[in-house]
């Protein structure tokens, strides 16, 4: 392989990554959740919908992309997502406009989350073809780039614009539209797939006995999906998103409650100075968090690679037990902050070990439709919990944090759990006979 596409694999790269932070502005959503409470007298649950439908159709059209991800190319599907994920906050503008919370479900929900779906899964997919000397690593990457959305819009995109139309979220969600829409059509048209037969300079597959390799080739997408170790990794792979996301959608209100109770002086002695520096501190709080989602996924990919797939789950489930069993009794927000972040480590860690493990235990040839289908896992527990914070912070104000962590403890427990069903051995045909 020459020096032209050693450049060209990397370029793929760095554009799926950048595609994928356009994308993962998605994870700023709880900068929204308050403003738009306030404005059109909305409640917790009613506004969290608006993220959780995206994140489920976020997983259910990754299903369908990967799916048919050979059939129109990753180019075609890169492009389309990023268009439909920008159409989605320009209709949500005029879903506002008209005071339609069905209208909104429908635009940034539906609409949103089935461009955040077509989009997400076609860089990783493709990407996991140019480097299969580093999958663990530069999946890690590629995907590292939806955790550092949060970022871009938290404290650039969103705050700028705030500014410019005076809190004013209408036109503020129309000029997002346009601005990610634009960026994500020139970053998606150079996700393409590597030639035919292609393999990196001085890298040699690892060599497989012929009756091994004759069983991969016969194994098929539904023997995959039918089999224990899949329903198992899905299972996993779910309690680790689910205990996570609901930091994603809350953590914000969390830190801003908290800042409250414990009366931290903000240095504003007027109610609405006090409530900007609130924001500005929740706002800091994704952030920083959304930083360390982003390198999570790099890093725990990394380290997947030397410790190997199941064994890097179980030390991400495992610690964060450990980190939620703290957060009962954490009074401090400076902690509280750290160990948010920690959370936000190990959620994004669970994404950027994903892939790697579909194509570890099932092959790169079904990588992309069986990680496709395992991303449903996302959209079921983009529902559950965004939803279980939401409910229980409407329903027990005063303990809604307590009785957050306490089912996070239980779901990561279930979860960790599950990883001692499986390992990293192939899976072919002849295990589901």
């Amino acid at each position: 392989m020459n020096s032209t596409n050693v450049i060209n694999r990397w370029l793929v790269a760095v554009m799926g990554t950048l595609l994928q932070i356009c994308l993962g502005t998605v994870y700023a959503w709880s900068f929204f959740q308050k403003p738009i409470m306030k404005t059109f007298d909305w409640n917790n649950t009613q506004v969290m919908w608006i993220f959780s439908l995206a994140i489920m159709f976020l997983g259910l059209a990754a299903a369908w992309g990967g799916i048919n991800l050979p059939r129109y190319g990753p180019r075609k599907l890169a492009v389309t997502g990023g268009v439909l994920y920008g159409a989605g906050f320009l209709l949500s503008a005029l879903a506002m406009k008209q005071h339609s919370l069905p209208m909104f479900y429908l635009a940034f929900g539906v609409l949103g989350g089935i461009g955040l779906g077509l989009g997400y899964v076609t860089p990783v997919a493709t990407v996991a073809k140019w480097f299969p000397d580093k999958k663990g690593l530069v999946t890690g990457m590629v995907v590292m780039g939806f955790g550092l959305g949060a970022l871009f819009m938290s404290k650039i995109l969103a705050p700028v614009l705030m500014t410019r139309f005076d809190d004013s979220l209408i036109p503020v969600f129309l000029v997002i539209g346009g601005v990610l829409m634009a960026l994500a059509t020139v970053h998606g048209s150079f996700v393409v797939n590597p030639p035919a037969g292609y393999v990196p300079e001085g890298w040699c597959p690892p060599a497989s006995p012929a009756n091994r390799q004759a069983a991969l080739d016969a194994t098929t997408a539904r023997d995959c999906l039918r089999s224990k170790p899949f329903i198992t990794v899905w299972l996993f792979f779910f309690a680790n998103i689910c205990a996570g996301i609901m930091f994603i959608g809350m953590q914000s209100p969390m830190l801003q409650d908290l800042l409250k109770e414990t009366a931290v002086d903000t240095g504003m002695t007027d109610e609405p100075g006090r409530t900007h520096a609130l924001a500005a501190a929740g706002a800091t709080l994704i952030a920083i968090s959304s930083l360390f989602n982003g390198i999570g996924r790099m890093f725990w990919g990394g380290v997947s690679d030397k410790l190997g797939r199941v064994t890097t789950f179980r030390v991400i489930l495992g610690s964060q037990i450990l980190v939620f069993t703290a957060l009962l009794f954490v009074k401090s927000p400076i902690l509280f902050c750290v160990l948010v972040c920690y959370v936000l480590l190990c959620y994004g860690g669970g994404f950027g070990t994903a892939p790697s493990t579909v194509t570890t235990i099932f092959g790169a040839r079904l990588m992309p439709t069986v990680y496709g289908i395992l991303l449903t896992a996302w959209s079921t527990a983009g529902v559950v919990g965004p939803q279980m914070a939401a409910v229980i912070k409407d329903k027990f104000p005063g303990k809604a944090a307590f009785y957050s962590f306490a089912v996070g403890i239980g779901i990561l427990t279930f979860g960790l759990l599950l990883t001692f069903l499986v390992n990293d051995k192939p899976f072919h045909r002849k295990h589901a006979e």
